[in-house]
């Protein structure tokens, strides 16, 4: 779990710095920034989800990961959640709630091929090393989307915690389900929520990105069955 904890920390720290960064931001270029961010993230969501090679299996799991995610509703209990939040923190510029933030920055943090072949080997081999090189690349990227999104990037480190810890705990039981194949699947449909989640933050969709979220999932049984 060490490189789990690493990476949290390194999604805190990057997320307190640019929280800091972000009082020296005037209000006049935060919207500015955001839309340059929201592109960043539709580029990074673009650039996953070149990684599917069965369109089959991206629209079913869309498909059935929709209908898992709207009968739980995850998009409300997020909110709930938030909204818990926002009672003991204000926000700061009226344009990102913590659920913006907490939502955006959780699936860029945890979608891809690095997040789960990293959180399997250093559950089945002890390896972290590539655990490690991805806390790198959070802890700038945390501190980027902290100055633009907010506190809710901050917790973001919390789902970090619970998604890469919980592949590492079940990695002897998930790895046999888990080919290349899976993965790349996986990527793919995660990075299409990432793209959502940049047509959001543009103001193009105003999707429930978490009521998709189980669509990543499904890839795992589907392409252990075709």
């Amino acid at each position: 779990m060490i490189g789990v904890l690493v990476n949290v920390l390194t999604v805190v720290a990057g997320s307190t710095v640019g929280l800091l960064a972000k009082k020296l931001i005037p209000d006049s270029w935060s919207d500015f920034i955001m839309k340059g961010l929201a592109l960043c993230v539709i580029y990074i969501g673009i650039d996953g989800a070149m990684s599917g090679e069965n369109a089959l299996i991206t629209i079913i799991s869309m498909a059935v990961g929709a209908v898992i995610g709207v009968a739980i509703d995850l998009d409300m209990h997020l909110n709930n959640f938030a909204e818990r939040l926002e009672n003991r923190f204000k926000k700061e510029d009226g344009k990102a709630t913590i659920a913006e933030g907490f939502v955006t920055a959780s699936l860029v943090f945890c979608v891809g091929a690095m997040t789960i072949v990293g959180s399997l080997q250093a559950g089945l081999t002890g390896n972290n090393e590539m655990l490690f090189t991805k806390a790198t690349l959070d802890l700038i990227s945390s501190c980027i989307f902290a100055a633009s999104l907010g506190i809710g990037v901050l917790l973001a480190a919390f789902f970090v915690l619970v998604f890469q810890g919980g592949i590492v705990l079940l990695a002897q039981v998930v790895e046999p389900f888990l080919s290349s194949a899976a993965i790349a699947e996986m990527t793919c449909v995660g990075s299409l929520l990432i793209i959502a989640l940049g047509l959001n933050m543009l103001g193009v969709t105003k999707l429930k990105v978490m009521n998709y979220m189980p669509a990543m999932f499904v890839p795992i049984l589907l392409c252990t069955f075709m």
